[in-house]
C-alpha cells in the first residue's frame, strides 16, 4: 500500500471512528438519561423497570408444587418473547408473579399473554354434522359454547396434552416455509390420531382455540398417528414463534386468573449505569495506554480497533434490541478486556518474526498467517458454547449467550481485519523502522512439566477448598452457598411509605437498613408506579427478622405495621431453568471437546481442555463458598464467562504445541510443552492483565451487586490464566505419555536362552 492510499485509509478509519462514536454516544446518553424512549438500549428490570403481573391459580384445590413448577417454567418460556431477562416466580402457595422489563403497558401485555391454561383443539363439525366454528370475514368464530363442545365430544384434546411446541424453518423447492412442530403426550396422540383421520376423510380442519379466539385453523392433509404434527402457513418465523409460544402457555397444567398488574420502577438507580460506564471508560483508557506502551505502533492500531469494537457493540445492542441488565453491562466491559486477546496473539507472532531478521512487512504478513489458526480455534470453540447456551438455555443464560456471541464475532473481525488495515496504513505512510514494532527477546524455557506434581497439588487444594467451605457454610448458614432469593426464594415486602422515594433514595436510606437485618447484599427494591409503595425483595425473613423489619420501618420512616405486606416468594431461577443451564453447559463442553478433537486430531487435547475448564469452574464456586458472596442470577453468568474466557488461553497454548510437534518432533514431549508455554507466556499474561483491569475497575466503582459479580470474576480470570499455563499442558502431557502404543511399552522378547538362563542379543549386549 503506497503512501497516498495509506493516508486515505487512515482518514476513512478516523471518519468511521467519529461516525460510530457519534451514534454510540447518543445511544449511551439516551440510555442513561431517558431509558425506554425508543432511542436507548433496551434495559432490564433492574435498570429500567417494567410490568409486574400477579396471577392466582383457579380451582377449588391448591395446585401441587409439581404443577406450579411446571406452570412457572412454561410461562417463563412464553414471556421470554418480550425479554430474556423476564422473571417468573411463585408467591405463596397459589400465586405466580411475572415481571417483564422494558415495557410500560400492562394492559397490552395481559392481552397478548391471554389467559394461561385455556387452549383447545376443536373439530370443525360436531357429531350431528353442524359446524362448531365458521369463518366470519377474516376470522373464525365459535358457534357453540365450550361446554356444548365438550359434551358433544368435539374437543379433541387440550393444551395440557401438548408436550412441546417449537417454531421451525423448512425449505421446499427453494421456498422457505415457517412451521410449528407440535408433540403430544400419550392421551393426546391417541385422540389426535382419531380426530385427524376423520377430518382428513371429510376434508375438514381442526381449530386451535385459545383465550376466546382461534389462533390457527389448519387443514388436515393426512392422518396424524405418531403424536407429532406440523402446522404450516405462518408468514414469518416470528409468527411461528408466537404461535408455538401460545400453544405452550395454553398447555399449562394450572389455569390462572389475573389478580393485579402494575408498572414497577428500576431496582437500581441511574448511578449504577453511570458508575459502570465510568468503569468501562477508565478500563479502556488503561488498556489503550498499556497496549501502546508495550507494542508501540501495533498497540496504537489495536487501540483504535478497540474503540471501533466498543462502538459497534453499543450500536448492535440497540439494533438487535438486546435487553441489557447490570450483569450484561459487566459482561460487555469484560469482553472489552478480552477483545485485545487476538491482537496480542498476532503481535507476539510479529515480534517473533522480526526477531529472526525478517522485514517489518514480511513479519506482519507472517505474524497474521501463523496466528490465524489459534485465533479461529479459540473463538470458534467459545462460539460453539455460546450457540448451544443460546438455543438450550433460558432467561439469564440465553441473554448471556447472545452478548457473548456478539462480542466474539465483532472482536474477531476487528482483530483480523480492522487492526491489520490500520497497522498496514501506518507502515504505508512511512513508519517502517523495526524499533516501532519491537522484537521478541530470547526467553528462557520454564520447566512446567518437571514441576507438574506441584501444580496438580495446588489445583487439588483449590478445588477441594470448595466442598470444605460448603460444609462449613452448611453448618453456619444452613446452605452450602449463600444463595439469594433468585435461587431459593425469599420474602417480598410491599411497604407504603406515604411519600414518593426515588430509587437512589431507596438505595441510600432504605436498603442499608434491610441489609443490616438480613445480611443479604442482593436486596432488590423497586417503586410501584402511581403509588407511594416500594416492593423490597430479600432472603427469607424469619419471625424475628420480620419484627425487626417492622420496627425499623416504624422508627426510621414512620410506617405503621398495617402498611407492610409480607409474601413468601419462590426462586426466580426455577429448578427447570437450573437444569437447562446445567444441561446446556455440559452439552457445550461435549461439543467443544469434539471440535478440539477434530481440529487437533488428538482427543487428548480436548480432554485436557475440558478438565481445565471444570477445574476453573470449581475454583470459581469455591470462591463463592469462601467469601460467602450472594449467589444469584449473576452466578451462572460468572461461571459461563470464565469457561468461555479460559478455553481461549488454553487453545492458544495447544496451537503452539501442535506447531512445535512438527518442528521439534515427538521424541521429547516435555520440551515441546515447556517451549510452547514459554513462547505464549506474554500473550497469556498480557491478555489476563487487560481483562483483570476492566473487571477490577468494576469492582472499585460498582454498586454492591456488581461488586459481588466482579470479585469471583477476578478470581476466575486469575485461575483461568493459572490453569492454561500450569495445568492444561501438563494434563495433555500426562494423557499423552500414559497412553503410549503397546509396542512402545512392551519389553522385547528374548532372542535366545543360554545354559545359564540369560538372554542374549547380537553383539553380546544384554537387553
Amino acid at each position: 500500500m503506497n503512501k497516498s492510499k495509506s493516508i486515505i485509509v487512515l482518514v476513512i478509519m478516523l471518519a468511521i471512528i467519529g461516525g460510530l462514536g457519534y451514534l454510540s454516544y447518543g445511544i449511551v446518553r439516551d440510555t442513561m438519561n431517558t431509558p425506554g424512549d425508543g432511542q436507548s438500549i433496551k434495559l432490564g428490570l433492574d435498570l429500567q423497570g417494567g410490568v409486574s403481573i400477579k396471577y392466582k391459580a383457579t380451582g377449588e384445590e391448591t395446585p401441587s408444587s409439581e404443577d406450579m413448577s411446571d406452570t412457572i417454567y412454561k410461562l417463563q418460556q412464553r414471556v421470554d418473547q418480550y425479554s430474556t431477562e423476564s422473571q417468573v416466580y411463585q408467591e405463596g402457595s397459589d400465586r405466580i408473579n411475572v415481571e417483564i422489563p422494558g415495557v410500560t403497558d400492562a394492559t397490552q401485555i395481559l392481552r397478548e399473554l391471554g389467559k394461561p391454561g385455556s387452549l383447545y383443539f376443536i373439530r370443525q363439525t360436531g357429531s350431528d354434522g353442524t359446524a362448531n366454528y365458521e369463518l366470519n370475514g377474516l376470522t373464525y368464530e365459535l358457534k357453540k359454547t365450550l361446554d356444548e363442545l365438550e359434551a358433544d365430544g368435539s374437543i379433541v384434546c387440550q393444551g395440557t396434552d401438548v408436550v412441546q411446541a417449537e417454531p421451525a424453518t423448512l425449505t421446499d423447492n427453494g421456498q422457505r416455509q415457517y412451521v410449528v412442530d407440535v408433540t403430544f403426550n400419550e392421551v393426546g396422540t391417541e385422540a389426535f390420531a382419531t380426530a385427524t383421520t376423520e377430518a382428513y376423510n371429510k376434508g375438514e380442519t381442526i381449530g386451535i382455540y385459545f383465550d376466546d379466539a382461534f389462533v390457527s385453523v389448519p387443514t388436515v392433509r393426512e392422518p396424524i398417528t405418531g403424536g407429532q404434527c406440523q402446522i404450516s402457513g405462518q408468514s414469518s418465523f416470528d409468527e411461528a414463534r408466537i404461535l408455538a409460544s401460545t400453544i405452550r402457555i395454553g398447555g399449562l397444567k394450572v389455569e390462572l386468573e389475573e389478580l393485579s398488574s402494575s408498572v414497577v420502577g428500576a431496582q437500581l438507580g441511574s448511578n449504577a449505569i453511570r458508575t459502570s460506564m465510568m468503569a468501562a471508560g477508565i478500563g479502556i483508557g488503561i488498556i489503550v495506554l498499556f497496549m501502546i506502551c508495550i507494542y508501540w505502533i501495533p498497540g496504537l492500531a489495536s487501540s483504535l480497533a478497540l474503540v471501533i469494537y466498543t462502538e459497534i457493540v453499543i450500536c448492535l445492542l440497540k439494533a438487535f434490541n438486546i435487553t441489557l441488565t447490570l450483569p450484561g453491562i459487566a459482561g460487555i466491559i469484560l469482553s472489552i478486556g478480552m477483545a485485545v486477546d487476538a491482537n496480542v496473539i498476532i503481535f507476539a507472532r510479529i515480534r517473533e518474526e522480526l526477531g529472526t531478521g525478517k522485514t517489518v512487512s514480511s513479519s506482519i504478513q507472517q505474524g497474521y498467517g501463523k496466528a490465524l489458526s489459534a485465533i479461529i480455534d479459540g473463538n470458534v470453540t467459545t462460539l460453539i458454547a455460546a450457540a448451544i447456551l443460546g438455543f438450550r438455555g433460558t432467561g439469564t443464560v440465553k441473554g448471556f449467550a447472545i452478548t457473548l456471541a456478539l462480542g466474539i464475532i465483532i472482536s474477531m473481525v476487528t482483530a483480523l481485519f480492522v487492526t491489520r488495515i490500520i497497522m498496514s496504513s501506518f507502515y504505508g505512510v512511512g513508519i517502517k523502522d523495526v524499533k516501532f514494532y519491537g522484537k521478541a527477546k530470547e526467553r528462557s524455557v520454564m520447566e512446567i512439566i518437571q514441576k507438574k506434581k506441584v501444580f496438580f497439588a495446588i489445583s487439588i487444594i483449590l478445588v477441594l477448598s470448595g466442598p470444605v467451605f460448603m460444609m462449613v457454610n452448611k453448618s453456619a448458614i444452613g446452605h452450602p452457598l449463600n444463595f439469594s432469593q433468585e435461587f431459593i426464594g425469599g420474602t417480598s415486602a410491599t411497604v407504603d411509605f406515604g411519600k414518593n422515594y426515588t430509587i437512589e433514595e431507596i438505595e441510600k436510606e432504605i436498603e442499608p437498613s434491610v441489609r443490616e437485618i438480613t445480611g443479604d447484599n442482593n436486596v432488590q427494591s423497586s417503586n410501584i408506579a402511581g403509588t407511594t409503595q416500594v416492593m423490597i425483595k430479600t432472603n427469607t425473613l424469619n419471625l424475628d427478622q420480620r419484627e425487626q423489619f417492622v420496627n425499623v420501618m416504624d422508627e426510621k420512616f414512620g410506617v405503621a405495621e398495617e402498611e407492610i405486606q409480607f409474601e413468601t416468594i419462590s426462586s426466580t431461577i426455577s429448578s427447570e431453568m437450573q437444569r437447562d443451564a446445567i444441561l446446556a453447559t455440559l452439552l457445550a463442553l461435549v461439543c467443544m471437546l469434539a471440535y478440539i478433537w477434530f481440529r487437533f486430531k488428538d482427543i487428548r487435547f480436548g480432554a485436557a481442555s475440558v478438565i481445565a475448564l471444570f477445574h476453573d469452574a470449581l475454583v470459581v464456586v469455591a470462591c463463592y463458598a469462601i467469601t460467602r458472596i450472594s449467589v444469584g442470577g449473576t452466578f451462572i453468568a460468572c461461571v459461563l464467562t470464565i469457561i468461555g474466557y479460559s478455553i481461549n488461553a488454553t487453545i492458544v497454548i495447544f496451537d503452539r504445541v501442535r506447531e512445535n510437534l512438527r518442528l521439534m518432533g515427538k521424541s521429547d514431549l516435555d520440551a515441546v510443552v515447556n517451549t510452547s508455554i514459554s513462547q505464549t507466556l506474554s500473550r497469556s499474561v498480557f491478555t489476563s492483565l487487560t481483562t483483570f483491569i476492566t473487571v477490577f475497575m468494576l469492582y472499585i466503582l460498582g454498586v454492591p451487586s456488581i461488586k459481588d459479580f466482579a470479585l469471583p470474576l477476578m478470581a476466575g480470570v486469575v485461575c483461568g490464566t493459572y490453569s492454561s499455563i500450569f495445568l492444561a499442558g501438563s494434563l495433555w502431557y500426562v494423557l499423552r505419555t500414559s497412553a503410549k502404543p503397546a509396542a512402545e511399552k512392551a519389553p522385547e522378547a528374548p532372542k535366545a536362552e543360554d545354559k545359564q538362563g540369560g538372554s542374549k542379543k547380537k553383539g553380546g549386549k544384554k537387553k
